[in-house]
């Protein structure tokens, strides 16, 4: 059963990526949750008690406007952690916190994590890597979101929810890919059909299957790429598709 257990936890690619001793001095403060899609783990200006490494669920922090309307500001996968940007300043949430795709997660109180990172160098410097990792992320995903074409964003984000899935189809409606674009339903409708058209994906209800991946990495933008160079600089080995 530990075994199990353990091998649940390092399914999370940050986790799977620290030294043994490491990992071991984590294990006992960690349990498995299971996250729900839809779930708001966190709403703005909440404090964050717990931090969450996702193992097959995806979260996005989503900045909500005060008239109702919502963009994704950041992406968190099995390639890394979600809460720790807050410590920079309140530990309170920038934003929601909401799970994307329904799966898996190792949770930990946060203090107890930072306990264990201001007692382990290895810890603590993989930590600051990621940190870095998805500050650098995050960055790029504005510039993109400021300069890029809509199809070229679409195909950016559907390649993104691909590499931390285990599987091609995802679920993944119009409606939902708008809210993290931040544009109208009716656009990701247009541009859907288009890359479908194009043999790229198969749309049914609720879900996409990516069909052709190599054609979505053509036609997405540069940031694409940049952003998972940046994680395979700074944390290798944890940025990989299935």
């Amino acid at each position: 059963m530990t075994e199990a257990l353990s091998a649940d936890h390092r399914t999370n690619r940050l986790l799977a990526a620290l030294e043994p001793e490491d990992f071991t001095s984590l294990y006992p403060y960690m349990d498995i949750v299971r996250l729900a899609r839809g779930q708001v783990l966190y709403e703005a200006g909440e404090p964050l008690r717990y931090v969450y490494f996702p193992h097959n669920a995806m979260i996005s922090l989503v900045n909500v406007m005060e008239d109702g309307g919502a963009v994704e500001v950041a992406v968190f996968g099995r390639e890394g952690v979600m809460g720790l940007l807050a410590e920079i300043a309140t530990r309170e949430a920038f934003g929601r916190y909401i799970v994307q795709m329904a799966g898996s997660a190792s949770r930990i109180a946060f203090e107890r994590l930072n306990d264990v990172r201001n007692a382990r160098p290895n810890v603590r410097k993989l930590i600051a890597n990621y940190s870095q990792a998805i500050l650098m992320h995050t960055f790029q995903s504005v510039s993109c979101n400021a300069v890029h074409p809509v199809e070229a964003r679409s195909c950016r984000w559907i390649l993104a929810m691909h590499d931390r899935a285990n599987h091609d189809t995802l679920p993944l409606t119009h409606e939902f890919l708008a809210e993290m674009l931040g544009v109208q339903r009716s656009t990701v409708s247009m541009v859907a059909r288009t890359l479908q058209t194009a043999g790229l994906i198969q749309q049914s209800r609720g879900s996409i299957t990516v069909i052709d991946r190599a054609g979505l990495e053509e036609a997405a933008c540069e940031c694409y790429g940049k952003i998972r160079r940046i994680y395979e600089r700074l944390l290798p080995g944890t940025y990989l598709q299935n």
